[in-house]
Parts: structure tokens; C-alpha cells; sequence
């Protein structure tokens, strides 16, 4: 069952807060007067973006273009406030073929079966609970323009190290290229 269904959300959008190198990133569902945001890691929102264009320029290349997607960018920033209703853990991202959309779930715990193998007797952040879930359900041109939003999250972090491209803190970093130096 999903907590929070949006099934099309007034608006989509992907962003940050923070500075370099300490950012949190969010993916944020509105409709109305109800909005849902949720918090990912940075790698989260960089795999969602792409994924979602390669589905995209895989099943509605045509309804999906960056030229269909241009009306629906948005590059006002996430709406305050920025608490999350969950962390997500897990994502996964469908067609359905029928309604010509691109769904979107979000989950706060991962699949039962990346825990099998745990320990039964493991202490886990959610335990006592209940499960949390978020569903967007976009056309093709919305998913394409949201997946831009989610490209654009990510620029504005910390400069690359020229010689390993790791990210260089304001007092440098140990370059595993430099054996170790600090850069």
C-alpha cells in the first residue's frame, strides 16, 4: 500500500539545501495543499534522473522530448519547509503502458529480500513503524522535465580533483593518484 499518491502532482521537483559538500537532497510532490518531501543521497537523485530519460527515450521518445518537456521545467526552488516525511531507501520507476505515465515509488525501507540473510535479531531504524511510501504518476513530458530538475540538484557541489575527480573539500583531500598527499 502507498501512504502518499500523487496521481499527477500540481508539482514535481528535485533540489538541495546546504552547502557543498553537506547538502541534503529532496524530492518534493505537491498538490494543493498537501505536499510530501522526501529526503534521498545525492547518487539517488543523480540514478532518477537518468534512469528516467533513458525509460523515457525508450518507450514515448516523441511525447517525451526536451522540446515537449520545456513547458513544464520548474526552476522555483523547493518549498519550505524542508523536513522530510521519510528517508528514502529504496526506488523504483515503471511505465504503464495503458495510461501512457511514468510512476515513481519511493520507499523508506528496502526490499525484504536485500534483508534476507541479516540478522533476524537486528535493530533497524524503522522497527515498530509502519511503512512509508510515496507514488508520483507523470506523462512523459513531465517525467523528462523532472528529470532535468533532478540533473540541476546535483550541479553546485564541490569542484572535482583534477587527478583522481573525487571531490575536493575547501582543505583539499588525500589523493589516491598523489599516494596519499593531501591536494
Amino acid at each position: 500500500m502507498v501512504d502518499h499518491v500523487y496521481d499527477p502532482p500540481e508539482r514535481c521537483v528535485a533540489g538541495s539545501v546546504g552547502p557543498p559538500g553537506q547538502r541534503t537532497f529532496f524530492v518534493q510532490a505537491t498538490d494543493g495543499a498537501r505536499r510530501t518531501t522526501v529526503s534521498l543521497e545525492k547518487e539517488q537523485v543523480r540514478l532518477l534522473g537518468t534512469s528516467l530519460v533513458q525509460l523515457i527515450d525508450e518507450v514515448a521518445p516523441r511525447e517525451g522530448s526536451e522540446e515537449a518537456a520545456a513547458a513544464y521545467l520548474d526552476n522555483a526552488p523547493l518549498d519550505a519547509p524542508f523536513d522530510d516525511d521519510f528517508r528514502v531507501q529504496r526506488l523504483s520507476i515503471a511505465w504503464q503502458p495503458e495510461r501512457e505515465r511514468v510512476v515513481i515509488e519511493a520507499y523508506d525501507r528496502p526490499d525484504i529480500e536485500d534483508l534476507m540473510g541479516l540478522d533476524p535479531e537486528g535493530d533497524y531504524p524503522w522497527d515498530g513503524l509502519p511503512p512509508q511510501s510515496l507514488a508520483i504518476v507523470l506523462d512523459a513530458p513531465r517525467a523528462r522535465a523532472f528529470a532535468s530538475r533532478c540533473t540541476a540538484s546535483l550541479e553546485g557541489g564541490r569542484p572535482g580533483c583534477p587527478f583522481c575527480g573525487q571531490p575536493l573539500d575547501p582543505s583539499g583531500h588525500i589523493c589516491p593518484r598523489a599516494n596519499g598527499y593531501r591536494r
